[in-house]
């Protein structure tokens, strides 16, 4: 998806809290995929595992932290992963589901297909 809209839309990754720390609910997929961390402490904690994790998985998005104080999670209701689209007005455009089960990318796709037009190859 980010590949074939990120010249015509701007797409964001947010980092919010470590959805499966190891000194908490701990998940076999993480343990697999090698990204397992502690809850950070601080936000440099955060940031570096934030980067750890994107760099395991591959992912090219444009990455953002969350605060401390999980501002971002708390407005949105992120955790543990959702996905949104805001218009260029600034007011939320579309509003997926948490997940993991409503955490759907291709309504996002058909979404932006249907507003901005297909995904450039």
């Amino acid at each position: 998806m980010f590949k074939g809209y990120k010249d015509r839309v701007e797409l964001l990754l947010v980092y919010i809290r470590e959805a499966h720390p190891s000194d908490g609910w701990q998940m076999p997929a993480n343990e697999k995929d090698g990204v397992v961390f502690k809850e950070p402490k601080s936000l440099i904690e955060r940031k570096t595992i934030a980067e750890t994790t994107c760099k395991k998985l591959n992912l090219s998005l444009p990455t953002v932290i969350d605060d401390m104080e999980n501002t971002v999670d708390n407005q949105y209701a992120g955790w543990p992963e959702r996905m949104f689209i805001v218009d260029a007005t600034g007011k939320i455009a579309y509003a997926g589901k948490q997940g993991p089960f409503g955490f759907k990318p291709p309504e996002v796709t058909a979404w932006l297909e249907k507003n901005v037009g297909a995904a450039k190859k």
